[in-house]
């Protein structure tokens, strides 16, 4: 069977199999791949997930993918390897359920496609006999996934900006307490900042001497692993063939773009809830057909979701038959009409997610931290404009509270329990390289440490 192939949102870079986007990260004309197919799954075999483990899911969503590249049993394996803790389903009242993705050694939802891509890329690598330097930016949880899924990999050193106030402490000391083949940059502005100084890089030919790739979502190989829990959920929650109603907190769109990847493929949906906090760009798009970003992005206690100008905006708006390049130019509207058909978004300021993460609480016993309760309070505003019917519906809460202690603390009074894995860290020192927003210092600093 043919490869399958990876073409640019740009339209005018080489298609690529799923090796070339894999450690290419960003096409060379500055664009997003997206598959030049999805591979489908039918009605049966999305059906018989309801009797498998989650690797085994796992595995057999992403093999079309990689067929030619990886060989079925090495990735059956790799699959089994990146997935050996649980994905709890949270019934918390009728069909609805909430999707704890907090249970990975970082405790964040980026674990699914961290510790997937450094298996594939540090297999790839090994195979070539070559080095790769994952250069990435992060707004909370996606350094410390990336550090920890590629710590100590042979022949792949990780460099990750972050915005210095915007994370938390515990997000900070994931990333900071490695050694090794990682380093960390506290940039002082914000993720915008670090995005766009990342994308800048890739594109600068004054580095071509320096073999570059990403671990954010701009990287295919983060959005085909995070389309896998939608059709676990499904398989748990919804009936063969019923559509389920999925919630997922957006900032970067990477997560949000997994579940139209999936929803691609043939998983039954109802509809896909894309609730934003303040930076409210995407619903105002979905309303007016009017792209604008935001900028500076605005600081919200869901400080994942900080972002002004999303990435993977550009694969959603490609999903639907437009053109937006990553600039924020939009060339070619996407079909608005589809796009309201099948989404719905709303944004969820920081007093509405303080009192989701209350109200949540109070009446439910139900633990949010403030990404999963914006998304909470998305899937309240969309049974408010559209209703359920009854349809099964799941929530996703993408960190462990207890990544962000003081918020719940103060709202709640009481302590969330630690995971093993973020209690050890207050006891690790932290080693860290500062930065201003310029791009130029990040050049140097590359051509310096990384030639």
């Amino acid at each position: 069977m043919d490869k399958l192939l990876f073409h640019s949102t740009n339209g005018q870079a080489p298609r690529v199999d799923l090796k070339g986007a894999l450690l290419g990260g960003q096409a060379p004309d500055r664009g997003l791949y997206m598959p030049d197919e999805f591979p489908g799954l039918d009605g049966a075999a999305i059906a018989a997930f309801r009797g498998q483990s989650y690797p085994e899911i796992a595995w057999r969503v992403l093999r079309a993918y990689a067929r030619g590249v990886i060989d079925d049993d090495v990735l059956r394996a790799l699959c089994a390897d990146a997935y050996n803790y649980d994905v709890p389903l949270e019934k918390v009242h009728g069909r609805v359920s909430v999707m704890r993705l907090d249970r990975g050694p970082t405790a964040s939802f980026k674990d699914f496609a961290a510790r997937m891509m450094a298996r594939l890329i540090g297999r790839l690598v090994r195979e070539e006999g070559r080095e790769l330097t994952i250069l990435t930016a992060t707004s909370g949880d996606t350094g410390s996934a990336v550090a920890s899924a590629f710590h100590d990999v042979a022949g792949i050193r990780v460099l990750v900006l972050f915005p210095i106030d915007e994370v938390s402490e515990r997000q900070r000391r994931q990333m900071t307490t490695l050694t090794g083949n990682i380093r960390t940059i506290a940039v002082a502005g914000k993720f915008d900042d670090c995005q766009a100084m990342v994308k800048r890089a890739f594109a600068d030919p004054d580095l071509a001497g320096i073999p570059l790739s990403s671990a954010n979502s701009i990287n295919i190989g983060r959005l085909l692993p995070q389309s896998v829990y939608y059709f676990y959920a499904a398989s748990r929650l919804a009936e063969p063939g019923e559509p389920i109603v999925i919630t997922v907190p957006s900032g970067n769109f990477g997560n949000m773009m997994g579940a139209v990847f999936a929803w691609r493929m043939g998983l039954p949906v109802r509809r896909l809830v894309a609730p934003v906090n303040a930076n409210d760009e995407f619903p105002r798009f979905l309303a007016t057909g009017e792209y604008r970003k935001i900028e500076p992005s605005r600081a919200c206690i869901s400080n994942a979701m900080n972002v002004g100008h999303p990435s993977n905006l550009a694969r959603l708006v490609a999903a639907y038959g437009g053109w937006l390049d990553e600039t924020g130019i939009l060339h070619r509207p996407p079909d608005l009409a589809a796009m309201r058909r099948d989404l719905f978004s709303t944004s969820v300021g920081d007093d509405a997610t303080r009192e989701a993460i209350r109200s949540a609480w109070r009446e439910h016993r139900l633990l949010l931290e403030p990404h999963g309760a914006v998304a909470w309070r998305g899937l309240q505003d969309y049974e408010t404009a559209v209703g359920l019917e009854g349809a099964p519906a799941v929530v996703l809460e993408t960190a462990h509270p207890a990544k962000f202690p003081d918020e719940i603390e103060r709202l709640l009074e009481i302590t969330p329990e630690v995971p093993p894995t973020l209690a050890a860290l207050d006891s690790l020192p932290e080693d860290y390289d500062r930065m201003a927003a310029d791009y130029d210092a990040l050049r140097g600093y590359l051509q310096k440490n990384y030639r």
